[in-house]
C-alpha cells in the first residue's frame, strides 16, 4: 500500500463523496475512483458502499480509516524527526517549541520574538 493511496482513501472516507474528496486532494475524480477501486481489489475487500444516496464506509473501510490515519501520522512524524536530525547535523541552532491547544498565543509570540532577538 502506498501513502498516496492511504491519503486518497482517507479523503474519500472523511468526505463520503468522491467529488469533494477529489477537489480536496486537487485531482480529478476518475483517477481517484480508479485508485480506490484498485486498493479494494488488492485488499480483497469493499471499503466503501457506493449508492444513489452517496458513499458510506463498510466495516473493513472503518478499520482501514483508523489504521490509515495512524500510518499517515507516523509517516509525518518520521519526516519531521528526519528533518530535525538533518538540521542538527548542520550545526545550525534549532528550537522545537510545543504548545498545547488553547495556550496563549501572546506567550508564543513573546517566546518567538525572544528567540529571534
Amino acid at each position: 500500500m502506498e501513502t498516496r493511496e492511504l491519503r486518497y482513501f482517507v479523503a474519500v472516507a472523511e468526505e463520503l463523496h468522491f467529488g469533494r474528496a477529489a477537489h480536496r486532494l486537487g485531482i480529478a475524480q476518475p483517477p481517484l475512483s480508479r485508485a480506490i477501486a484498485g486498493l479494494e481489489r488488492r485488499l480483497g475487500a469493499a471499503l466503501l458502499e457506493r449508492g444513489s444516496r452517496g458513499v458510506t464506509l463498510t466495516g473493513a473501510g472503518a478499520v482501514l480509516l483508523r489504521e490509515a490515519r495512524a500510518a499517515l501520522d507516523a509517516v509525518e512524524a518520521a519526516e519531521r524527526r528526519t528533518r530535525r536530525a538533518a538540521l542538527a547535523g548542520t550545526g545550525r541552532p534549532a528550537v522545537v517549541l510545543a504548545a498545547k491547544a488553547g495556550a496563549s498565543s501572546e506567550l508564543l509570540a513573546k517566546l518567538l520574538d525572544a528567540y529571534v532577538a
